[in-house]
């Protein structure tokens, strides 16, 4: 994979190791409908693009800079299609039916975002659906 990236956003240099620790757990079948939570400049959205079709994919984040640059990095990668938007967790997001939802949350502030996305994200998820985190503690 190719990425464009920014000094702005996390991890700019290499994909960060809790993204790849998830990313190697991960399995993702072609009839996934997958929301990356948190896109940054896509990594997740575009392995899970090449898994599945594209267009089940989402991808959102709080940042338009780093959603912007994860439009850019489809095509980088050759998988035109998925969706990306602005939206402060899921505050802008409609959809709904995911059978995987991926996350790196933000830990740097405090747990309250994290926590945030795991309680509004269980709603989104189709029954059986999976949401599958980073964490940077055992208690989490």
């Amino acid at each position: 994979m190719t990425f464009e990236t920014s000094l702005e956003l996390f991890s700019p240099r290499n994909i960060d190791p809790g993204t790849a620790a998830m990313l190697s757990w991960v399995n993702i079948e072609p009839q996934d409908k997958v929301l990356d939570l948190g896109c940054g400049y896509g990594v997740v959205g575009i392995y899970a693009a090449h898994r599945t079709d594209p267009t089940c994919v989402w991808r959102v984040d709080v940042d338009p800079v780093a959603v912007e640059i994860a439009k850019r990095n489809l095509g980088l990668n050759g998988v035109n299609g998925a969706t990306a938007l602005v939206s402060d967790g899921f505050s802008d997001l409609s959809e709904t039916g995911f059978t995987k939802i991926l996350c790196n949350p933000p830990y740097h502030v405090d747990f309250s975002v994290p926590k945030r996305l795991i309680e509004k994200g269980f709603n989104r998820l189709v029954l059986g659906g999976s949401m599958i985190l980073v964490c940077k503690r055992e208690v989490w």
